[in-house]
């Protein structure tokens, strides 16, 4: 995973940096207003109520996307989420929009449905995105490719052997993979019953948490092939954490009751390790605690870290001991990674009728020193 909760937005995939040719407008753009708060509430009621809405009414109630993940061609597929206002009960309404490396839409789709379901999240892979099942059991998951053409997958309960390539869909409960060359979703082979936490490097090496019962402290176990190549134990027992890895690259938050205590960190494929109880980010007054914590890592080795809707720090370098406030040009109350790219997401945390100053999708290239407001092109 948006980083409205902890798995969302903030596990998307890492490939590659998004294309240039996505139309952007300078940093600093005012916020939207279109002056008409009165015919804003209308549109949105009209929009979740519509047994079948139009995707273009609901992308313009919604004003800010819920979720952005980027195909190996440069595409990306925008979610849009309409709740209802007055109550967690009633109408809701769901778009997507699949937007090509040159900026233009290529489909969009748009669904009724009601505001206590799960939210629609999807993976972005090669050829193009998986929809992430809900609930239990790997029901609902399926493939758009790139031109909004949909695709069934195969779904087994039968755990697979992960492989360089394979994307972890989801997890903890289920934990379940995606292999492309088949269209598979189905469990990794291997995972004890034990493991809280799971990522997936692009090797296909399988990292894990292992948390025990006993007063033995929990482990992080990396695995390859169905074979444990090593483990190292987690100096805090708590298991609100967030596990990430890519390339030589793995990370742990550690958490402790309703604190966060800092990263435990390898750069060299766990051969060492290390914990980062400073680094300056102030880890005791993160808002939020542990569920609210959020933690991405890059392709050049660089981790991210932040708080739900507050502040950001990016690594100076692969070996993450050090970081950075980011400077965002609007409070982002969602934040996602793709390859070195970074997406910020300017919302209300609540759904409103209302349009924050901001709002919608920013883009940086740079390590988030420049940020583009991302529009639209027809």
């Amino acid at each position: 995973m948006v980083w409205l909760k902890r798995r969302g937005m903030w596990t998307l995939r890492l490939v590659t940096a998004v294309s240039a040719a996505v139309a952007v407008a300078a940093c600093g753009a005012a916020g939207i207003d279109d002056g008409d708060s009165g015919g804003r509430e209308a549109r949105y009621k009209r929009a979740i109520e519509d047994p079948h809405p139009q995707p273009s009414d609901v992308i313009e109630a919604a004003g800010a996307p819920t979720g952005v993940v980027r195909a190996d061609d440069g595409s990306l597929l925008l979610s849009y989420d309409l709740r209802n206002v007055e109550d967690d009960e009633g109408p809701a309404a769901f778009a997507w929009r699949i937007v090509g490396p040159d900026g233009r839409t290529v489909a969009e789709h748009a669904e009724h449905g009601n505001a206590e379901a799960t939210r629609t999240t999807f993976k972005g892979v090669a050829g193009g995105f998986v929809r992430v099942p809900s609930g239990e059991g790997a029901d609902g998951a399926y493939l758009l490719d790139v031109r909004g053409k949909r695709h069934k997958v195969v779904i087994t309960d039968t755990p697979m052997r992960t492989r360089p390539g394979d994307i972890l869909l989801s997890e903890p409960e289920p934990t379940l993979v995606y292999r492309t060359a088949t269209r598979t979703v189905a469990p990794p082979a291997g995972v004890a019953d034990d493991a809280i936490l799971v990522a997936v490097d692009e090797r296909g090496t399988v990292w894990s948490l292992a948390q025990f019962l006993t007063d033995e402290p929990n482990r992080v176990v990396r695995q390859r092939d169905g074979r444990t190549l090593g483990s190292r134990a987690v100096p805090y027992s708590d298991s609100g954490g967030i596990l990430v890895a890519g390339g030589a690259t793995a990370a742990l938050s550690l958490t402790q009751s309703e604190d966060v205590r800092g990263l435990l960190v390898t750069t060299d494929d766990g051969e060492h390790w290390q914990t980062v109880r400073d680094g300056g980010i102030p880890w005791k007054t993160l808002k939020g605690g542990p569920v609210s914590l959020g933690l991405e890592l890059l392709t050049d080795g660089r981790l991210l870290v932040g708080e739900e809707g507050g502040r950001y720090w990016l690594a100076d370098d692969r070996t993450n001991r050090a970081f950075h406030e980011l400077r965002t040009p609007a409070p982002f109350t969602s934040f996602a990674v793709d390859g070195t790219t970074l997406y910020g997401i300017a919302d209300s945390t609540t759904a409103t009728y209302g349009l924050v100053k901001g709002e919608g999708l920013w883009i940086s290239h740079d390590g988030g020193r420049e940020w583009r407001q991302y529009k639209q092109r027809r």
